[in-house]
């Protein structure tokens, strides 16, 4: 038994990073030196781990026994029992920070473009600086429309935010016309969602844009002789969003040593923007959504799986399983994915499917270099399980498209037709 425990470790457990690096968005892509440049599924063949010979015992830690709150387990018969011991261990494990009751809103324009009746806005919160949001729905729509949560990506630029996956007018800043060419096929997807009968709220994340970390507020002796760049200072924004990159892990042993983790503080952000939607007279409270690639997939992930008022759940470019951070994918992210303990009750999938029977649609690339082949797919097989075992299998679907990280047009359209089948 112990030879073939020993095997089952050294073949189910071993990863390899063995496909030759590539770039990922052309040779003038911006974001080459944030996402990994290799690919690679489990193999019996491979010999490394990212953390070398100890990376089967790790992973051997994860494969002892189902997760304690696996509604897989034979012993959670009961949905109804289930649930709310599960996401109250979620939640105790987020150690999600207090951040109030609903925002007061200050709008600071309102306008019409490209058919879209617009509202920029922004709210306090207990810490930094004011959130700014995007609001978009149709010019002329009347009466309480369906609402979703659009989450920007992280992409290793933390300058930016709403402005990756919004556009407010023909003049946009280069940089941003760059990326979603590179991550959208172009598009500006939250407009485009809006246009179909959708109030779109984007809102920047936990630390980025208006939310950022600002060099002023640092230390002189942290800030690498850098200063906070102006918006026409590309140059100056690529050097910011470097050191941004290198101060994630002195974020999260800060946000570690305060009690609290780096998800629970964007969940917390999260869940006031979904609360200034919900709170809205045009928008019908009992029908929301949310979509993100990427750091947005992960961040509809987490709100997924903690608020029952979304209703209908879309990550995209972000599902795996904590054993492919084990093995092979935490060199490629961020400090922002990691709750402490939490693998020992639900894998990562599970996060997401503490909502069943509610729907959830999850968008993959087959060539994603974030993650191993292997463990999407395991990852899918988990939430199909416990969607069948919620008698709620119609709600899920699981898509792979092919290419690299990205929400391209066609995926675009199958989100937003999940959306139409469920929020309409």
């Amino acid at each position: 038994m112990k030879n073939d425990r020993r095997t089952f470790l050294k073949l189910a457990g071993m990863a390899g990073l063995m496909a030759k690096g590539r770039k990922l968005f052309g040779e003038t892509g911006l974001y080459q030196d944030y996402f990994s440049r290799y690919s690679g599924e489990i193999s019996a063949q491979a010999v490394t781990s990212i953390i070398g010979s100890y990376g089967p015992w790790a992973a051997g830690l994860l494969d002892n026994q189902l997760p304690l709150y696996s509604f897989r387990r034979d012993n959670w018969k009961s949905l109804a029992k289930w649930v709310k011991p599960a996401k109250r261990r979620y939640l105790e494990r987020l150690s999600m920070p207090a951040f109030g009751g609903l925002p007061q809103v200050n709008v600071t324009r309102k306008y019409t473009y490209d058919g879209l009746y617009i509202e920029e806005m922004n709210w306090a919160l207990p810490n930094g600086g004011r959130c700014e949001a995007i609001l978009l729905k149709p010019a002329d729509a009347s009466g309480r429309l369906p609402g979703v949560l659009a989450f920007h990506d992280h992409s290793g630029n933390k300058y930016f935010g709403t402005a990756k996956i919004v556009r407010t007018s023909d003049k946009e800043h280069p940089m941003m016309q760059e990326h979603k060419k590179d991550m959208y096929e172009g598009r500006a997807w939250a407009n485009d969602l809006a246009k179909r009968g959708y109030v779109v709220l984007a809102s920047d994340a936990f630390p980025f844009a208006s939310r950022r970390v600002m060099l002023k507020d640092v230390p002189e002796s942290q800030r690498q002789g850098l200063t906070d760049p102006d918006p026409g200072d590309q140059d100056g924004i690529r050097a910011y969003n470097r050191w941004a990159g290198q101060h994630e892990h002195i974020m999260a042993k800060s946000l570690f040593s305060a009690g609290t983790t780096w998800p629970a503080v964007f969940l917390a952000e999260d869940i006031k923007a979904l609360d200034v939607l919900c709170a809205r007279e045009d928008v019908d409270s009992e029908k929301i959504g949310c979509c993100g690639l990427s750091g947005g997939g992960m961040r509809s992930v987490f709100i997924g799986g903690a608020d029952e008022r979304i209703k209908c759940a879309i990550p995209v470019g972000f599902m795996t399983t904590w054993r492919d951070l084990v093995l092979d994918k935490a060199t490629s992210h961020t400090w922002m994915t990691y709750v402490p303990l939490l693998p020992n009750e639900l894998d990562f999938p599970e996060i997401l499917g503490l909502r069943i029977p509610l729907p959830s649609l999850v968008l993959n690339n087959s060539e994603d270099p974030l993650f191993t082949l292997g463990e999407m797919k395991r990852a899918d097989e988990i939430l199909k399980k416990v969607y069948e075992k919620s008698g709620a299998a119609g709600n899920y679907k699981c898509s792979f498209h092919p290419g690299p990280h990205k929400f391209d047009a066609a995926m675009q359209e199958e989100a937003f037709e999940w959306f139409d089948r469920w929020l309409k």
